[in-house]
């Protein structure tokens, strides 16, 4: 993988990160390193410092203290114009007021912006990108449809396909599955897998509190709290019973079935109730 003309081994290094905003540490400490190929999700109560890692790590954001190294480029050192280049950011609130249709959105990944830039015309090249990717995310019928027509659900996959037109080295996902019902969702992980599959070199982190949003792709996991990371590693040693309890501050039962996390509390915690 190259960046900047340097061979790059590792996607991000964040190192002893902190971030403090008006007199409040929001990120503690924060370490971890994400290779090619890796699928990472963040997880922890709301407030936990979720998003705001994943700004830092999408070069949305400075850390107060800390070094962090994205695509072989250091925070501070780096043009960020051309870092965020390399970086997809899926954010399901979207900014998209109009009626643009679905291709159309999708085509704005290229351009980096919410609406189609006046007098900008797509290549060949791009429109075949944008079917494809739509295609790869069950989203193809789609393409003629209008932005406000779409569900919670549809808009999520556009939005994916939209992160990935610039082909990036690094996808990274707020919570993209906010709102969806149970069906909506399902659809947006198989997607995510399939697209993971499809991309075997990209590595992708992914934001969610709730465990039952994990793709089965899902390779490692970081456990925050209060800032702090809880732990962080291999997806079946962090996305376990005792790390997930400490991190929720409740007794919670994690099991695994092909390939998916499921949680539910604790027996002890559940006969306590119905005692």
């Amino acid at each position: 993988m190259q960046s900047g003309g340097t061979d790059v081994e590792t996607v991000i290094e964040a190192d002893r990160v902190d971030l403090v905003r008006s007199g409040k540490t929001l990120l503690d400490q924060v370490s971890m390193v994400v290779r090619p190929g890796e699928h990472w999700a963040l997880l922890g109560p709301n407030g936990a410092g979720k998003t705001t890692l994943l700004g830092i790590l999408g070069a949305r954001r400075h850390p107060t203290r800390g070094s962090v190294r994205v695509l072989g480029g250091t925070l501070g050192r780096v043009d960020l114009r051309e870092l965020r280049a390399h970086i997809g950011h899926v954010d399901p609130r979207h900014d998209l007021r109009s009626a643009l249709p679905g291709r159309d959105v999708v085509l704005t990944g290229a351009t980096g912006s919410i609406e189609i830039p006046p007098r900008w015309r797509p290549t060949g090249a791009q429109r075949e990108r944008a079917a494809t990717l739509m295609e790869v995310l069950g989203v193809a019928d789609h393409a003629d449809a209008p932005w406000t027509t779409l569900s919670q659900g549809e808009r999520g996959r556009i939005l994916i396909a939209r992160a990935l037109m610039p082909e990036p080295r690094l996808l990274l996902m707020d919570e993209p599955a906010t709102g969806l019902d149970v069906a909506a969702r399902e659809r947006l992980l198989s997607a995510v897998d399939r697209l993971r599959r499809a991309h075997p070199e990209m590595a992708t982190v992914l934001v969610t509190h709730h465990l039952e949003e994990l793709p089965a792709s899902t390779t490692h996991a970081l456990l925050l709290r209060a800032g702090q990371v809880v732990a962080a590693g291999p997806a079946a040693e962090v996305v376990a019973s005792k790390p997930v309890s400490a991190c929720f501050d409740h007794p919670i039962d994690i099991e695994r079935s092909s390939g998916r996390w499921h949680a539910r509390a604790a027996a002890a915690d559940v006969a306590g109730l119905e005692g």
